[in-house]
């Protein structure tokens, strides 16, 4: 059993949007350039709408990234993620070189659900020259979620294969405690026992996201395959303090009296 809601912590991968450093390669027409603006304290103050009209006059003057970039952000405050995709995609074909139109693009596809394609995108930051050593760290979480979405939608296909796979794709790129957890669920499930135990342990020495009972619950059916008992009861015990996992451990613990 993994509690799914335990299992995703979502994070925002738009980066800041007003206030973002763009590389000032070239001027911006003045005339756009005061709209862009306008639209940017817009976008400051929550009016989204009137932001989004603003920089569309802004494209009717001059067709710049920063402004499609600006305007994907605004969309995607206002949960138009479909519009925020081709305004980000606009902004990535004009500048090619602007890791953020790349990031923001594979946050757009991660909300629609669509993680291969937000894969995708973030892996190309990775690639890219230049990019500073942070925004790589946070690309590479990025990535781990993105892997991770995927893997359990796989094993809930019943693709264990391709969902282990995913699953251990995301740990490569960050030590992402949830992504653990599910390794270390199918893992038991398949009987490999000491990837389970070892799964299990990794998510609690990352654990940020989730709660302690799940590890402590996939050790302790782990030790009770092995036949130790006496460690599968240790486990289960600690399993116990977590509300999501007390009736399963309770039920486990009876079984090994």
């Amino acid at each position: 059993m993994v509690n799914m809601k335990q299992l995703f912590v979502f994070v925002l991968f738009i980066a800041v949007s007003v206030g973002t450093s763009f590389a000032q390669n070239s001027e911006m027409n003045p005339e756009a350039g005061k709209l862009f603006n306008d639209g940017n304290a817009l976008l400051k103050s929550g009016n989204y709408n009137n932001a989004i009209e603003k920089y569309n006059s802004a494209l009717k003057i001059e067709k710049d990234y920063r402004i499609y970039y600006q305007k994907g952000v605004a969309l995607k405050k206002a949960k138009n993620n479909a519009e925020a995709k081709e305004a980000f995609e606009e902004a990535y074909k004009l500048n090619p070189d602007f890791e953020g139109g790349l990031n923001a693009l594979g946050g757009v596809y991660f909300s629609m659900g669509e993680y291969a394609k937000s894969i995708e995108k973030f892996e190309k930051i990775l690639d890219m020259q230049n990019v500073k050593a942070n925004v790589k760290n946070k690309v590479k979480k990025n990535l781990a979620l993105a892997y991770s979405k995927q893997g359990n939608e796989h094993l809930s296909k019943g693709d264990a294969n391709k969902g282990i796979e995913n699953l251990k794709k995301a740990v490569e790129y960050d030590n992402y405690d949830a992504a653990y957890l599910s390794l270390a669920k199918y893992y038991s499930e398949m009987g490999q026992y000491e990837e389970s135990i070892k799964a299990s342990e990794n998510a609690l020495k990352y654990r940020s996201n989730i709660s302690k009972g799940g590890p402590y619950y996939y050790m302790g059916l782990s030790f009770k395959g092995k036949g130790d008992k006496a460690k599968a009861r240790e486990m289960l015990t600690q399993a116990l303090g977590d509300a999501t996992y007390k009736r399963t451990a309770e039920y486990e613990l009876g079984l090994l009296k």
